[in-house]
């Protein structure tokens, strides 16, 4: 038919669909199965991300209110009765854990050799401990990195496949229009997409985690240290 002088050819069937839903429709079941994976893996990172900044922000904030309740005067057994069982920081466990190892080997006069082993031991309760409550919140994290890595490779496979798509559509109509050529390359193109949108998020909220985890893990060693040379020179106030 003709408009307006130009001669349009009627192809058939409806023009495709190039919004983000119709492309996901009209894609390849592996197309269709990259961009599915993506998309979880962008919503678990998601969630990782949020869960991980609420917990460190929770564990600031209950560190703060042990440091203050640590250093207001106490004695050392009110700040235990007062912790009881509700141990729900890492600084409140690193002390129960020395403390729990204090009261165990601490009775009557102690020898240089005694006093060395005492602290020895208890450097090594704190530092048990700390790495245990780091592991715990560390957990998880390694999942950032993987997106970061992996998800860039994902949407290339899945360009690659969808390229792949636009050249057999050539070979089999031995035709070269835009109509043709665009479905697959666009399919091509949603794929890089969301693995950029997957990867970066991970990639930047991953740097931003371990820079948070290695100040909170510094706090700890800190406090540890702290916690120690207090019951050194409790110790040798003791004789």
């Amino acid at each position: 038919m003709q408009i307006e002088g130009v001669e349009v050819t009627d192809l058939g069937g409806e023009a495709p669909d190039f919004s983000i839903w119709g492309m996901f429709w009209q894609a390849d079941i592996v197309v269709q199965l990259v961009i599915i994976t993506l998309l979880l893996m962008s919503v678990l990172s998601w969630a990782v991300i949020v869960h991980k900044f609420l917990k460190i922000r929770a564990l600031k904030k209950s560190a703060d209110d042990f440091e203050e309740k640590f250093w207001s005067g106490n004695s050392l057994e009110d700040i235990m009765r007062q912790i009881g069982n509700g141990v729900d920081n890492p600084l409140a466990a690193i002390f129960v854990a020395a403390m729990k190892e204090w009261k165990k080997s601490v009775s009557g006069k102690k020898s240089v050799m005694d006093k060395m082993n005492l602290q020895d031991r208890i450097g090594k309760v704190m530092r048990v401990t700390m790495n245990k409550e780091m592991s715990a919140i560390e957990s998880h994290t390694s999942y950032l990195a993987s997106v970061g890595s992996v998800a860039p490779f994902i949407g290339l496979f899945g360009t690659v496949w969808g390229i792949m798509n636009s050249f057999t559509a050539i070979a089999v109509t031995s035709n070269t229009s835009l109509a043709v050529v665009a479905p697959g390359i666009a399919e091509a193109l949603l794929a890089t997409a969301l693995g950029l949108v997957a990867a970066i998020p991970a990639v930047v909220f991953y740097n931003r985690l371990v820079n948070e985890m290695t100040r909170y893990s510094g706090r700890l060693e800190g406090f540890s240290d702290e916690f120690a040379a207090y019951l050194s020179r409790q110790l040798d106030e003791r004789g």
